[in-house]
C-alpha cells in the first residue's frame, strides 16, 4: 500500500534509523504499539512530524486492517521508496484530497467541528471550515475560503483569488490558484503559488510564520518569486 512517512532530520523515526531504498521487516504489527507505521493521507504525517526540521518519504507498507483516528496504518514490512521533501508531501496531500472531492456539491458552505474531519467545496465563492485537530478544509472554486483552527491541520485552496487560513499549531495553509493568498498563526506554514497569465505555475514556495520575517494573521502571496503581504 502506498503511504507517506515522516522522520527527523537524520531520517530516524522513534530512534530507528532508516535509509532510502531499503526494506525493513519485523515479526509483529500492532497499530500505535509495534511494527512500521505510515499514513495513507500525506497531510496526516504533519500530526507526527511537523513541517520544520522533518524529512518526508513515500513508502510501500505491507499494511494490515488496523486503523487509528486518522489515516495511520501499520505493517510488518516497509520499503522506503523515495524522499519527497516538504513540497512533495504537500503536493501529494493536495492530490489525495482532490481525488476525494464530490463535484456534485457546488456553491456551498461546509463546516466541521470534529477531530480528523474533512470539509470540501468545489463551487465558486464557497467556504470550507474545520475546527478539529488533524482536519482538512479544501476549496477548488473561484474566490473561496478554506479555514482550519485545529492542530496539525491543513487548509487548501486551488481556485483563483482564493484564501487559506490556519490557526492551529503546526498546521499548513496551501494556495495553488492565481492571485491567491494565505495566512496563519506563529508556527504554521504557508505554501504559496505564483502563476502566469496562462495559469502556468511559475514558482511555489513554502515559508514558516516565524513572527519576524513572516508575520502572524497577515495574508501573504507570491509575486515575482517573492513572498509579499497581500494588499
Amino acid at each position: 500500500m502506498q503511504c507517506y512517512k515522516g522522520f527527523d532530520k537524520d531520517l530516524k523515526c522513534r530512534g530507528f534509523q532508516y535509509e532510502v531504498g531499503k526494506t525493513y521487516e519485523t515479526d509483529n504489527a500492532d497499530i500505535c504499539r509495534t511494527g512500521f507505521h505510515a499514513c495513507e493521507n500525506p497531510l496526516d504525517v504533519f500530526g507526527y512530524y511537523p513541517p520544520a526540521d522533518s524529512r518526508f518519504c513515500m513508502v510501500d507498507l505491507d499494511e494490515n486492517s488496523q486503523t487509528e483516528n486518522d489515516s495511520k496504518r501499520v505493517g510488518k514490512c516497509i520499503h522506503i521508496q523515495t524522499e519527497i521533501g516538504l513540497q512533495g508531501i504537500i503536493s501529494a496531500g493536495v492530490k489525495f484530497i482532490l481525488d476525494k472531492v464530490d463535484f456534485s456539491n457546488a456553491n456551498s458552505k461546509l463546516t466541521n467541528t470534529g477531530d480528523c474531519s474533512a470539509a470540501t467545496n468545489t463551487g465558486d465563492r464557497s467556504a470550507a471550515t474545520n475546527t478539529g485537530d488533524r482536519s482538512a478544509a479544501t476549496n477548488t472554486g473561484y474566490g473561496s475560503a478554506a479555514t482550519n483552527t485545529g492542530r496539525y491541520s491543513a487548509a487548501t485552496n486551488t481556485g483563483y483569488r482564493s484564501a487559506a487560513v490556519v490557526n492551529g499549531t503546526d498546521s499548513i495553509a496551501i494556495v495553488t490558484g492565481r492571485d491567491s493568498k494565505a495566512k496563519g498563526s506563529v508556527g504554521c506554514w504557508l505554501v504559496l503559488t505564483e502563476r502566469d497569465d496562462k495559469l502556468h505555475i511559475k514558482e511555489v514556495r513554502a515559508v514558516c510564520v516565524d513572527g519576524k520575517d513572516i508575520l502572524p494573521d497577515t495574508f501573504y502571496m507570491l509575486v515575482d518569486g517573492k513572498v509579499v503581504p497581500a494588499e
